[in-house]
């Protein structure tokens, strides 16, 4: 039941990864400054703003399935578009549909990863991205070897292009299909007295995930350039300081399915809170190479799994799953757009060390919204109805037994 949605994150991440791996070889092919190109790429963030709100009526309209099928085909062929470009104009028309089809993928994925965790009792949204995560490692070594042995950019996005379609395709129509919307069962569900407005934990929630998302984004931005300018330290040590971060990440998504469990939502989120406030503070106060090395690794280990977490409670604090997260989805993404700036803004005026201790202030503000993210109390009647809904979609009694009603 969970292979599918895992292969559908892994299939994200490496899509993406690719493009990135070669947008070095796209800039010097339209000969773009990096002015011209950093407003283009803006260009997938609009798009994927403006489709996530409607994602969530899709997936009622049409069901998780068809829309994340069509996201993936969808995504693969745009991404191939926006590699063969003819022009900056061109290119960034093609990132506006790049980003429209990946947030309805983003939206329908996790929305369809939360049915999982709803039928089979286990926090596993964490995993789903970790696997994301891995994805995206594979994708950038694979992009890194094709750009060194010369493989034009458009044949090799083309490779991964069609792969991750036809595979995701096959593995999206495996997935959960999500429950039928309460009006159509006649069943009240979580949220539904406020099915038309966005209740104010949705926003909570969306402002946790917009704290992550703006140290994800300052990472990616600025921690390499952290470890080069104010360290001291070579790019390929810079590079190693961005990779450790990754891979902390990554192993902190694994881990999160354990912890989660272990010590509950909440709990886990404040963990991640406090791992982020020390690791920023390290990285800043402590002139070593090798303390600045561990501390982008508590840094990714602190943002790994708060991302996921958010998604989860967004979609148990809604009346249907796809609508929380497309909110929650929307307000976070806001984050990559407002993170990297800002930091860049306060550098100018502080130093980039001064502008760091922002992104640690936000664990503060982690550990002060997690509250609200605390798991959806749901009654014996409506786990009993999930499992009317799960059993028949599996192809034999014996794997139907694996659904059972969360507590």
């Amino acid at each position: 039941m969970a292979i599918p949605i895992y292969a559908v994150f892994a299939g994200n991440g490496l899509l993406f990864a690719t493009w990135v791996s070669r947008l070095p070889a796209v800039r010097e092919r339209l000969d773009a400054t990096e002015p011209q190109l950093g407003a283009v790429l803006l260009c997938i963030a609009v798009g994927s703003l403006v489709s996530m709100p409607a994602t969530a009526w899709l997936c009622d309209c049409f069901g998780a399935r068809r829309v994340l099928i069509t996201a993936v085909v969808a995504c693969a062929a745009a991404f191939q578009v926006a590699v063969v470009a003819p022009s900056l104009l061109s290119l960034g028309v093609a990132l506006l549909f790049v980003g429209a089809t990946y947030g309805m993928w983003d939206v329908a994925m996790n929305a369809s990863g939360h049915v999982v965790e709803r039928a089979l009792d286990r926090p596993l949204m964490p995993g789903f991205h970790g696997a994301f995560s891995v994805g995206g490692l594979v994708g950038a070594g694979l992009g890194a070897v094709a750009a060194a042995v010369g493989v034009a950019p458009w044949a090799h996005t083309a490779v991964v292009a069609v792969v991750v379609a036809v595979a995701g395709t096959l593995m999206a129509a495996r997935v959960l299909e999500l429950p039928p919307a309460p009006a159509a069962t006649g069943v009240r569900g979580v949220g539904e007295g406020r099915r038309r407005t966005i209740s104010t934990r949705l926003v909570l929630i969306g402002l946790l995930a917009a704290c992550i998302t703006m140290g994800e984004g300052a990472a990616a931005d600025w921690g390499g350039l952290f470890l080069h300018d104010e360290r001291g330290t070579t790019e390929a040590t810079a590079a190693v300081g961005y990779a450790v971060f990754s891979c902390a990440m990554a192993v902190g998504r694994f881990g999160g399915t354990w912890a989660l469990a272990r010590i509950g939502r909440v709990r886990a989120l404040q963990v991640s809170g406090v791992t982020i406030g020390v690791a920023l503070a390290a990285l800043v106060s402590i002139e070593v190479v090798p303390v600045a090395l561990v501390a982008m690794a508590g840094w990714g280990l602190g943002v790994a799994l708060v991302f996921p977490a958010a998604m989860s409670a967004a979609a148990e604090h809604a009346t249907r799953p796809a609508q929380g997260i497309a909110v929650v989805a929307t307000i976070g993404y806001c984050g990559f757009l407002v993170g990297p700036p800002l930091i860049g803004f306060l550098a100018g005026q502080v130093g980039l060390g001064g502008a760091l201790w922002v992104v640690a202030a936000l664990g503060g503000v982690l550990i002060a919204l997690s509250p609200a993210a605390a798991p959806a109390h749901r009654t014996m009647v409506e786990s009993e109805q999930d499992l009317a809904h799960y059993r028949p979609q599996f192809p034999s009694a014996d794997r139907a037994e694996d659904v059972r009603p969360l507590p």
